[in-house]
């Protein structure tokens, strides 16, 4: 597939470890040098500014989305040569999905998993065919994947739909796989006679 605009959920804070603004920094340029947009939600604090800036400052394209009401609060990165502000999360979640390719959550907090899950439950359920990924900087989502891993064995969740996930612990090799992805047949979702 051709990977030209990545959508990127991360957290609006830095985290607990440097290790984490080391990855953020380490995609956005890692976007410029391939010449991938960054499409993400438009703030200056947090991995999300330090994401935008790195991109930025090696030569990249950044289109931010952000609601209204995070601008009024002044966390909106003003530096940005495509800034897109619409009235609701809402607004910018699908907005966000309408403009990316393909889909990563850094290390963050609850808005980038329930973003993350989003796009990914969209995948499943065939509303798009986009790849989801999942930047596992120093096994941070190592947690959520063993989660993950639980609900196929208890059958929420099918093999085929676990596999929709990708995860790597660095860029480049994620970016890879992103721009390698082939999307499966069609949706399947769970067959009553395997629960």
């Amino acid at each position: 597939m051709e990977l030209r605009r990545l959508g990127v959920f991360c957290g609006s804070s830095v985290g607990g470890r440097p290790v984490y603004a080391a990855a953020a920094a380490a995609l956005g340029r890692a976007l410029a040098e391939r010449g991938v947009a960054l499409v993400y939600g438009g703030g200056c604090v947090g991995l999300m500014g330090i994401l935008a800036d790195a991109t930025l400052a090696a030569g990249g394209h950044v289109v931010g989305v952000i609601p209204q009401a995070l601008v009024d609060l002044e966390v909106c990165h003003r530096g940005l040569p495509d800034l897109r502000v619409v009235a609701s999360m809402h607004e910018r979640k699908a907005l966000m999905a309408e403009l990316a390719d393909a889909f990563v959550a850094l290390p963050g907090g609850i808005g980038t998993l329930e973003e993350f899950f989003e796009v990914w439950t969209w995948t499943q359920l065939g509303v798009h065919r986009k790849p989801c990924g999942l930047l596992n900087v120093a096994g941070y989502y190592a947690p959520l994947l063993a989660c993950i891993d639980h609900l196929v064995a208890e059958r929420f969740l099918h093999p085929t739909h676990r596999a929709l996930v990708l995860v790597e612990a660095e860029p480049a090799a994620l970016l890879d796989r992103l721009a390698a992805y082939a999307p499966p047949a069609g949706p399947r979702l769970l067959d009553p006679a395997e629960t």
